[in-house]
């Protein structure tokens, strides 16, 4: 049996060194989009498209925040109205009138829900249609449950500007106050960014692409070489799927470009390339850019188990593709990676296994030094950095919940509605 366990114990030592050595350093906080220098020479025109549905609670605060940015150029929020019945539009309507900015405020009744689409993607598609008319050059989809720090836009326009990207996101500040946000909330941020290295998905060399749907500016030629927001309609993970289908647009990751080339190759005249810091053009296709935010936060509330529960179940099995055999191998995985080493520990020294004990220790230390940085970056105490185990096996079940959801046909549900999906 000891032998069994030091088996074990030395396979998820090496999974996590490999993680450390090979994943993209997942682990680090350091891609973040309050680093960029914001000095624009040209002023791109921007509409920001926010699907709201029953969002009274927080779209004063929410809405405040993005009339009172600090962008110098064209800048209109258009509002899109999800059939609230809790008077969210009310609640918009007067936002904007106390900043005295009601004229650059659209407020935009939504449709009946078509078949095909999912409610917030049918929304953002009605609020593109309307912001479509002032030929912006930058769409900003952002949420209704974020409250964005004044300079926010103008960092992320300045940031696809000088970068020449075509889409820019920041995974925003999730509230983390209540007890079970800090035990949970920033274990979520640290799975997202082993899922989705954002050093991988910021190189146009690498094909991984992630987006966080809080907070993303998109150039108005890549959303339309893409075929709009229709091509992701049904899409439960409506931000990553948009981040896909930018990069593959790409000329090294898309079907017309060449392997080995960051772009499309195209035959321009020398006096049409464009100027650093002039909107994008269509050469710069499929470059995009993922990173955290300090300033920018969302509202949205967490204060229970159960509503982190929900949160997670609404869409993990949509994560594994509806995959019997990767929810089998994530069942088996996180147990793996993840409770292993405390077990080490635990049998190591009941047992007097001195071998057991320290690999298993070792492990664990190595998990902790991982989850630390995001565990500083939420000013958590010190020792949730070595909760992991724990909070992992919570994860795994929720994981469980939502391929369970899913088979009872209760998958997907959000806002009072519910989108099923089959299986593939």
């Amino acid at each position: 049996m000891g032998v069994i366990v030091l088996g074990l114990m030395l396979l998820s030592l090496t999974i996590w060194l490999g993680l450390l050595c090979f994943r993209g350093q997942f682990w680090r906080t350091d891609q973040q989009l309050e680093v960029t220098e914001t000095q624009l020479k040209s002023l791109p025109v921007v509409c920001a498209v926010v699907p709201a549905r029953n969002e009274a609670d927080l779209i004063s605060t929410s809405l405040r925040s993005l009339l009172l940015q600090d962008y110098p150029g064209s800048f209109n929020v258009f509002l899109v109205d999800d059939r609230s019945t809790d008077r969210t539009a009310n609640f918009a309507e007067g936002v904007a009138h106390a900043v005295g900015k009601p004229q650059q405020l659209h407020i935009i009744t939504g449709e009946t829900l078509p078949p095909g689409w999912s409610g917030k993607l049918w929304a953002v598609e009605q609020g593109i249609n309307s912001a479509s008319l002032f030929a912006p050059d930058y769409y900003l989809l952002t949420d209704a449950d974020i409250e964005h720090d004044p300079g926010n836009l103008r960092r992320l326009v300045a940031k696809a500007v000088q970068e020449d990207l075509d889409m820019v996101s920041v995974m925003v500040r999730l509230r983390c106050e209540s007890f079970w946000e800090k035990l949970l909330i920033p274990a979520f941020v640290f799975f997202f960014q082993k899922l989705y290295p954002f050093r991988w998905v910021n190189n146009p060399n690498n094909s991984t692409a992630a987006a966080a749907g809080g907070s993303i500016l998109i150039a108005r030629e890549a959303l339309e070489r893409i075929g709009g927001i229709q091509v992701i309609r049904q899409a439960l993970i409506d931000d990553c799927a948009l981040a896909q289908a930018v990069k593959t647009s790409g000329g090294q990751w898309g079907q017309g470009g060449q392997r080995g080339q960051g772009r499309i190759i195209q035959q321009v005249s020398p006096l049409s390339l464009p100027s650093p810091l002039s909107p994008p053009s269509s050469s710069s296709s499929g470059r995009i850019w993922l990173g955290l935010s300090t300033l920018t936060c969302s509202l949205r509330p967490y204060d229970s188990l159960a509503t982190i529960w929900d949160m997670v179940a609404r869409s993990a099995y949509t994560q594994l593709n509806y995959s019997p055999l990767l929810l089998l191998g994530t069942l088996v995985g996180m147990p793996l990676i993840y409770l292993v080493p405390p077990m080490g520990v635990i049998l190591g020294l009941v047992w007097s296994n001195w071998a057991i004990a320290l690999t298993g220790l070792f492990g664990w230390l190595l998990m902790a030094f991982a989850y630390y940085p995001t565990i500083r970056f939420y000013k958590c105490s010190l020792w949730l950095a070595f909760s992991l185990p724990a909070i992992a096996f919570l994860y795994t079940l929720m994981t469980l919940d939502s391929a369970l959801r899913h088979w009872q046909g209760r998958g997907g549900a959000w806002k009072g509605r519910v989108y099923p999906v089959k299986s593939k």
